[in-house]
């Protein structure tokens, strides 16, 4: 069996209660193993022209890399920001255990649909 590449995701949100959210509805999801929620960052950024300063919430997501795509469709659909920071770093050299409880945690990565046991979407035809 493969080894999953493990990945830490990056994102931010501007309230406890939407941390809070975001936080559970990835591991709800089975997107994330776990969410840690920083609750005291300051973000210092230029939007629309402008340098804000703002007090914000960080959130670290232990996920997969082939579930990033879903991670990060799930945070624009459930973050309020226009554009929510989702940022995504390789996890190297996990440990054995740690891996397998991750794994044991998250959607399976699903095989390629080929060959002969391939079904046929109707909708293709």
């Amino acid at each position: 069996m493969a080894e999953t590449q493990l990945v830490v995701v990056l994102t931010t949100a501007g309230s406890e209660e939407q941390a809070s959210n975001l936080a559970q509805e990835l591991v709800e999801r089975r997107l994330a193993a776990c969410v840690n929620i920083v609750t005291q960052v300051c973000s210092v950024y230029r939007w629309k022209g402008k340098v804000w300063q703002d007090e914000e919430k960080l959130l670290i997501v232990k996920t997969a890399a082939h579930l990033f795509p879903a991670v990060r469709d799930a945070i624009r659909e459930l973050h309020t920001y226009e554009l929510p920071e989702v940022i995504m770093m390789p996890i190297q050299d996990p440990d054995p255990e740690i891996l397998e409880w991750l794994e044991g945690c998250l959607k399976p990565e699903e095989a390629p649909r080929t060959g002969p046991t391939a079904v046929k979407d109707p909708e293709e035809s």
